[in-house]
């Protein structure tokens, strides 16, 4: 690497009988990928069943996991989008024609506190399967880029990256971009370009060291059976058919199903001169032409006459209904519908208990901010149940989580735990960039003071592979996405992109498309800004009336213990008394208190129970305290929850006392003023008198001083105890 880093790729002494193994090293960091693909296809398969795995040993760095178990369970979601960021660039490099069952697992084996091994888990891949005689089409390599005080670094460490504007990981082929993934904090495009072309240049390198370990192994690559052709089915299907489905597209239908339908019955007729018996042996086929003359009939319509499936405009952004505060018992909600498009998306807030629990291998702590997105079946009229979260629903949840993040207030400005939930009520393109929008609306709607608003576009791409024609197309639908040859979605502020994530099914994209796209997406976010703000501006001054609140103050470090009270029992009293919820933890040296209440009076009556106990008393301040015990030179009241002063007789009255008989007992409440504290042991001096008139004419009596030769003043031992308190 450019900084001095060596990366090696070993192959033959780890996991010999899968079909390819490379062991990559990088430092203290090792990974293992395994690749086998099954000798045949399965019958009735016609797509490519790949399954990539990316598992972290806890052994790695020396830890034994949590739970009762004590190992490793099912994949974080850490774990799972990295499997994604391999699986979405090597997908690609197999024939179109290969359906074997191919399964690729990556191991941290060995792991080093600031090395990041996500970008190094898609070259481990790439290798393995480089050195098989699995048939892949070209190699690929992945890279993370980071943007340190305004100079791009390849594969940074967590420490760096921290600091960077820029975290982007970029997968790519010797020659082309394939994918894009990451964050940025408000930066321009063309910085954004200037990042994936760096990246480019380390891939590059990565790409022809593989092609080089492959040759000197003399791999070669197995033969298989592929799709069964029919020539004259296929040249029968396209000729009968594409100019229905071509007139179809131009009619320019903007209902997902009712298009959808007009689709199929051009198939259905097709296949309806078929007899039942001859149906059965010629439908898969005719399924799989068809679907090719589909493809191709959007395509040319779009870049020979410009007209989109729904009749847009390749610019236009599809009309946009936005509301905020929806849900009236949510803390904070927006419903935003874009086209056939649509999010309800909830904001709730939480104390510090709420916060995520990260415990990952090279990973620990909480998170405070995180974002669930739902996409249920009936959200595309799909009739089947709901099994659990889905590899795609944790993918487009860390992509609008990574857009809004940094448009969040100072971790020490919110003292809440935010949960932010997108459910998907309707989709048909670029749901993703819908949670990001509704999402800022919801948390604005919450009261939380978001730096910028945010928004999201999904931008498309049609190229002719035979010509340099090629159309860009904003907002895409979903079967844009499936039938064209990019998959772009960004998300901004006025200011600059802060998430993207690309995939780009073609090769040869030149970076000239890749900017026109994105200056065709800032020109589309910037219109969606301008909708979102109709519906709710700025972000409400203040939390929703039935929100829970938070108080955060802080207290010295060594007020902690007396705060929490024996085996917890102070803290909690007071939670119990105040219906509220007290969260204490040390930070920097100090105690930081988290009040958490339904309303606005019940944390006011916790707060002042701790400030009760954590306030230090203050000289010249008046107090009531309640007398604890009388001696015979005074009184120790207590002014403060565990904290007693000595109010010396002589200070009681105006008047000298003999005692305080039928002047106070103990239990009284009285009214009394810290006239002074010795520093050293914390001692307190109280003052009654001072609080009560002078009497007119009152003259200071003499001291008394003791006659040295004279009698002395018996010693009462009862004495010094009480002064020592």
């Amino acid at each position: 690497m450019h900084d001095g880093r060596e990366i090696v790729l070993e192959t033959g002494r780890l996991a010999r009988q899968a079909d390819g193994s490379v062991l990559l090293r990088m430092g203290r960091t090792m990974l293992l990928a395994t690749v086998v693909s099954a000798k045949e296809a399965k019958e009735d398969v016609d797509f490519m069943p790949l399954s990539v795995d990316y598992k972290e040993k806890f052994a790695s760095l020396g830890r034994i996991p949590g739970g009762f178990m004590k190992r490793e369970a099912r994949p974080s979601d850490y774990e799972i989008l990295i499997a994604r960021l391999v699986d979405r660039v090597l997908r690609p490099l197999f024939p179109e024609d290969y359906h074997a069952d191919t399964f690729v697992n990556i191991n941290l084996i060995s792991a080093d506190k600031d090395t990041m091994p996500d970008a190094l888990a898609g070259l481990a891949a790439s290798a393995a399967l480089a050195v098989s005689d699995v048939p892949i089409q070209e190699v690929i390599s992945e890279v993370r880029v980071g943007r340190l005080n305004g100079e791009f670094i390849i594969n940074p460490g967590f420490s760096q990256v921290e600091e960077c504007d820029i975290d982007i990981i970029v997968g790519a082929t010797k020659d082309n971009i394939m994918m894009v993934e990451g964050e940025m904090k408000e930066v321009s495009e063309k910085e954004m370009l200037e990042a994936i072309q760096f990246a480019h240049e380390a891939i590059k390198k990565q790409c022809i060291a593989q092609e080089e370990m492959a040759k000197d192994l003399g791999v070669v690559k197995r033969e298989y059976a592929g799709e069964v052709e029919d020539e004259e089915l296929k040249e029968k299907v396209w000729k009968e058919t594409y100019d229905k489905v071509y007139e179809i597209a131009r009619q320019a239908i903007p209902d997902k199903h009712k298009r959808s339908d007009a689709f199929d019955a051009v198939r259905d007729a097709f296949l309806e001169q078929y007899s039942e018996e001859e149906r059965a042996g010629v439908e898969k086929l005719v399924k799989r032409y068809f679907h090719d003359v589909h493809k191709e009939a959007v395509r040319r319509l779009i870049l020979d006459e410009g007209i989109r499936l729904d009749g847009r405009k390749l610019d236009e952004i599809r009309p946009i209904t936005c509301q905020a505060d929806f849900l009236p018992a949510a803390h904070g909600s927006a419903l935003f519908t874009r086209g056939e498009t649509q999010s309800l998306t909830t904001v709730t807030l939480g104390t510090k208990l709420d916060e995520k629990i990260i415990d990952q291998v090279l990973v620990q702590g909480t998170e405070k901010f995180v974002l669930h997105y739902n996409f249920p079946p009936f959200s595309t009229g799909d009739a089947r149940p709901n099994r659990g979260i889905s590899r795609r629903e944790i993918g487009h949840g860390n992509l609008a989580h990574r857009a809004l993040k940094n448009m969040l207030p100072p971790a020490e400005e919110i003292p809440y735990a935010i949960r932010v939930v997108s459910d998907i009520l309707e989709s048909n393109g670029s749901s993703s960039m819908a949670t990001v929008c509704a999402g800022t609306m919801a948390l604005m709607d919450a009261g939380i003071q978001i730096k910028k608003p945010v928004s999201g576009i999904a931008m498309g791409l049609i190229k002719d592979s035979e010509s340099e024609k090629y159309a860009v197309l904003s907002d895409i639908l979903g079967d844009e996405d499936h039938l064209g040859d990019m998959d772009f979605k960004v998300a901004g502020t006025t200011d600059g992109i802060t998430a993207t994530q690309m995939d780009i099914k073609v090769d040869g994209l030149s970076y000239e498309i890749l900017e026109k796209a994105l200056e065709q997406a800032k020109a589309g976010r910037m219109h969606i800004l301008g909708k979102m703000k109709e519906a709710i501006a700025e972000p409400r001054p203040d939390l929703k009336p039935h929100a829970p609140r938070i108080v955060q103050i802080t207290i010295p470090k060594e007020m902690i213990g007396p705060l929490i009270g024996p085996g917890g029992k102070i803290v909690q009293e007071i939670q119990r008394e105040t219906n509220t919820t007290i969260v204490i933890e040390e930070i920097s040296e100090v105690g930081v208190v988290d009040i958490y209440g339904e309303n606005k009076e019940a944390i006011d009556a916790a707060l002042e129970r701790v400030n009760e106990i954590v306030a230090m008393p203050e000289v010249g301040k008046i107090y009531k305290g309640v007398v604890k015990s009388i001696v015979p030179f005074g009184a120790f009241v207590e002014i403060m929850p565990g904290k007693e002063g000595l109010l010396h007789i002589s200070e009681v009255a105006w008047k000298r006392l003999e005692n305080l008989d039928g002047i106070m007992k103990e239990g009284d409440e009285i009214e009394v003023k810290l006239i002074g504290q010795d520093e050293k042991n914390g001692k307190m001096k109280l003052s009654r008198k001072v609080l009560l008139p002078k009497p007119e004419g009152y003259e200071e009596p003499p001291r008394r001083h003791r006659d040295h030769h004279g009698p002395r003043r018996p010693h009462r031992p009862d004495q010094d105890r009480r002064h020592n308190r």
